[in-house]
């Protein structure tokens, strides 16, 4: 189990979720209170910046953030979440999953939506990319 998950949210990532994950004592910077937002940081100086601060990006961006985890560079963690209005529920599937692992480094977590006919609300599964 990580002791306390520490994330770089950027500047796509809802508010809302940053809120979710620091009731759950999750140490979690955005690019707002780093003095980095509204620049058009690239991705990849994003990446480095969050890793500098050992901090996992926690982002919406999937494509960019999975293109940028295969070019094989070291990094404190990536986690990418669904563009879905379900904050809680992305937050909860998450916690509980960080709550199993050791580390993030060097990973790439997704969290996605699993349809499933007959529900009235999503349900969210965790998905690790390898290299």
């Amino acid at each position: 189990m990580i002791e306390r998950v520490r994330l770089y949210s950027n500047e796509n990532f809802p508010i809302a979720m940053v809120e979710h994950l620091r009731s759950l004592d999750c140490d979690v910077l955005t690019s707002y209170d780093a003095d980095r937002a509204n620049q058009g940081i690239p991705d990849d100086e994003v990446l480095r910046f969050a890793t500098e601060q050992n901090r996992a990006v926690i982002t919406f961006n999937r494509d960019d953030f999975v293109a940028l985890h295969s070019r094989g560079d070291r990094h404190a963690g990536i986690i990418v979440c669904k563009d879905n209005r379900d904050y809680l529920g992305q937050v909860t599937i998450l916690h509980a999953y960080l709550q199993e692992i050791d580390l993030l480094c060097d990973r790439l977590i997704r969290i996605k939506k699993q349809n499933q006919r007959g529900l009235s609300h999503p349900v969210f599964v965790v998905q690790e990319y390898g290299r």
